[in-house]
């Protein structure tokens, strides 16, 4: 994270903030997305990280933190998911 504000650039903190049932990561994991796209860290991985990260372009573009329910229950494109459960995920844009 302090390489982004070493180097004047913005990022998006995603911090899983409830879970319910079976998940990858549990309350307080973190991923840090940078504007091109690169990010460290993980909430988990797979699909509903996939869906963190588009999230996080968004706050990019509109500068305010927001709330996201990753449902890791239903299949996608046909396939299980392995988890089960749901995380809660807050995604804040930190600014130099």
């Amino acid at each position: 994270m302090l390489s982004c504000f070493y180097n004047n650039e913005s990022a998006v903190v995603a911090t899983i903030v409830h879970t319910r049932g079976s998940t990858p990561r549990k309350e307080g994991a973190k991923m840090l997305i940078r504007k091109d796209g690169s990010f460290s860290g993980t909430i988990g991985g797979g699909c509903g990280e996939s869906e963190v990260w588009q999230k996080a372009m968004e706050v990019f573009e509109l500068g305010e933190t927001t709330f996201l329910s990753v449902d890791l229950t239903e299949p996608v494109d046909g396939v299980d998911k392995v988890c089960g459960g749901v995380m809660d995920i807050m995604l804040e844009r930190l600014d130099p």
